[in-house]
């Protein structure tokens, strides 16, 4: 395996949805990650600072105002070439046709992060999902229950530069190729609302946590059958194309929601077991009707 391989097969991302303590009812939305002696730019004092520079915007940031732009560095903008370039392939080959049309519209740069601002430009006029800077993760209740409102907490640092294909928490990649991606979906992102709506109603912590469960194997490591292939259309794949690769090894369930909510996920690893549905349509309409009874 080279180097380049053993990168990109390692992309593991968003372990928002099990940070935190779920009964702890945090309602700031801007609570900063403290980078572990692992992450790759630990001991980076200008990639640290180029962090809590960009964090600082989030911080500063009053919901519904115009969003400032991050000033990405040229490096950083090379970061997001790499991955990009490894991305596009992966996506005709392993996105479903939802995402593909999705993803067009976006039109992003070969060589440009994009700006929060340009990227809700486009899904706001397609679902009315609005995409607002947060400093860093969030507790699971207070990222769902945003969805309800068309509000998607979206961080914008960029991972570090000596591992472009890797990321050990979700970065700018994964919110607008993966996250902003499926909101320019319509019926992806109507799907976000009802999550968000059905966890405005959920009281327990059980609960709580079986809706997120669900969450991460549909929304985000989601897969469905398409012309008789499986293609993704979870934002955790989508923005991998190490994950893109992997899931076909995973073994595949048909999309039991009721199993799903018992089932266990490591986020640090690639996902052994994913749900498959028959179809987008399928897809659609079990979630749909799982959350009129929820």
């Amino acid at each position: 395996m080279t180097e380049f391989e053993s990168s990109i097969l390692s992309d593991h991302v968003d372990a928002r949805l099990v940070t935190g303590d779920l009964e702890e009812a945090v309602a700031d939305r801007n609570a900063i990650v403290q980078l572990d002696p692992d992450h790759p730019g630990f001991r980076d004092p200008e990639y640290r600072r180029r962090r809590n520079q960009i964090a600082q915007i989030a911080m500063e940031y009053h919901p519904g105002d115009p969003i400032p732009d991050a000033p990405y560095t040229r490096e950083e903008h090379q970061v997001w070439s790499v991955i990009w370039k490894a991305l596009r392939p992966a996506h005709q080959k392993h996105a479903c046709a939802e995402y593909l049309e999705a993803i067009e519209r976006l039109n992003f740069s070969d060589d440009r992060i994009p700006q929060l601002r340009e990227v809700n430009k486009t899904v706001e006029a397609i679902s009315g999902f609005r995409l607002e800077p947060v400093a860093g993760l969030v507790q699971p209740r207070v990222f769902l229950e945003n969805l309800a409102d068309g509000v998607f907490l979206c961080t914008q640092y960029i991972r570090h530069y000596s591992t472009p294909l890797y990321t050990p928490e979700p970065d700018v990649v994964h919110e607008i190729v993966g996250h902003g991606g499926t909101l320019a979906c319509p019926r992806l992102a109507k799907l976000n609302r009802l999550f968000g709506a059905a966890v405005k109603r959920t009281t327990s912590t059980e609960r709580l946590e079986q809706l997120s469960r669900i969450y991460w194997f549909t929304i985000e490591f989601g897969v469905l059958r398409e012309n008789g292939s499986v293609k993704a259309y979870g934002t955790g794949l989508l923005s991998s194309a190490g994950e893109l690769e992997e899931m076909h090894e995973a073994e595949l369930r048909g999309l039991d929601l009721e199993a799903i909510s018992h089932q266990a996920y490591d986020p640090t690893h690639f996902q052994p077991v994913l749900f498959c549905a028959d179809s987008f349509d399928q897809m659609d309409h079990a979630l749909r009707e799982f959350f009129t009874v929820w």
